[in-house]
């Protein structure tokens, strides 16, 4: 098999899932618990968030353990303190993490707009600047497109958001930067920041949010005040120390991965642009993140085609696995023709990816769009 969609969820490394099981089998205290046994997990614990925050350069913030990337974009919506009736910008490329809340707060009264990207799912610096208001009290704009792989430059746009609406509290989703990219949260200025583990190979269901000091922000669950009373509930020890065994490796290796990551993507744009020229590449490899490749293929549905790839044992993505809807809300957002918008089709590697193996995708790539245009032709 070739899995290509490691923007949706990545294999879990070995020795997370190694750590996964020693704890739950012979670790498995409560960290609250005051024998020696809980207090060496509690100790565990603070470990893994020193981890987690050295990689991601939080200095004096704090780094909150939550379930995932959607509970730390509906925490830094929810959240945070904003008088009834002010502003919240989003960008129209959002993960529906935050765009649904979005919703909600809009329904509750919130003046909620949504800056435009460009055709490569970056913001459009120039719009975004144009909703910036002193009622502005929340802005969140995502680090790295889960959709192209676009990356905002987002110590720029905090530093807008400063000059033209200065209370305003500045989150990022970077659920699919951590890991991707380096990550430096104190040069960014952000006062939140989301992370995801599974995206980076530790197991499903643990992430993180990043709460810069002094931001003040209430919390989304309320019970036995663990993890600072940010967020209650028994600390799900197994996989937070998995996530920071994850997190470990893959700065360990950083350097070496996004240089094979990119390296691969870029081979895969040439060879379609070269083999299938029809193709148009919707994210700028030169400025984008290592690990995704957004086409659109001429003539064919992307969902077909994703599934003529299957038997091949290819596996690739058409936009968030988390909506089944939000391929098509972002097609259109990008401004493709009529040939290309029903075609799109996301790539995503990891270091688990072999160059090598990018022949292979685009020979089959190549006989199925062949074989599907046949079809439609009939």
């Amino acid at each position: 098999m070739i899995y290509l969609d490691n923007a949706a969820t990545t294999r879990t490394y070995p020795e997370a899932n190694e750590i996964l099981f020693r704890v739950n089998d012979a670790e498995f205290y409560n960290a609250s618990a005051l024998y020696a046994e809980a207090v060496d997990v509690a100790r565990s614990i603070r470990r893994a968030r020193e981890t987690v925050s050295e990689a991601l350069r939080a200095g004096d913030g704090e780094v909150y353990f939550v379930s995932g990337g959607t509970e730390a974009d509906n925490t830094a919506l929810f959240c945070t303190r904003k008088p009834k009736g002010s502003r919240i910008i989003v960008s129209a490329g959002e993960h529906d993490a935050i765009i649904n809340p979005a919703s909600v707060l809009k329904e509750q009264g919130f003046d909620v707009v949504t800056a435009p990207i460009d055709g490569n799912g970056a913001v459009n610096v120039e719009e975004f600047a144009k909703l910036l208001t002193p009622e502005t009290s929340l802005v969140s704009i995502m680090h790295v497109s889960n959709q192209t792989g676009a990356i905002n430059d987002i110590k720029s746009l905090v530093a807008l958001t400063r000059k033209r609406a200065p209370k305003a509290v500045f989150h990022s989703d970077g659920v699919q930067a951590f890991g991707k990219i380096p990550v430096n949260l104190r040069a960014l200025g952000v006062d939140l920041y989301s992370v995801s583990g599974h995206k980076l190979h530790a197991p499903k269901g643990i992430g993180a949010l990043y709460v810069a000091k002094g931001v003040s922000v209430h919390p989304f669950v309320y019970g036995g005040g663990q993890e600072k009373g940010f967020r209650s509930g028994t600390e799900n020890s197994a996989v937070i120390l998995a996530f920071a065994t994850a997190v470990e490796r893959c700065m360990k290796n950083f350097e070496l991965n996004y240089s094979k990551k990119r390296e691969y993507i870029e081979y895969l744009a040439k060879m379609l642009t070269e083999r299938l020229p029809d193709t148009a590449i919707i994210t700028d490899t030169g400025v984008s993140a290592p690990h995704i490749l957004t086409v659109a293929f001429c003539g064919v549905r992307g969902e077909v085609l994703l599934h003529a790839l299957e038997k091949y044992g290819i596996l690739v993505g058409i936009g968030s696995a988390c909506s089944s809807h939000k391929e098509s809300r972002f097609k259109t957002l990008l401004g493709l023709d009529e040939a290309h918008k029903d075609g799109i089709v996301r790539f995503s590697v990891s270091e688990f990816n072999d160059v090598n193996e990018v022949d292979f995708v685009v020979d089959k790539i190549c006989e199925s769009v062949e074989l599907l245009k046949g079809y439609a032709r009939k």
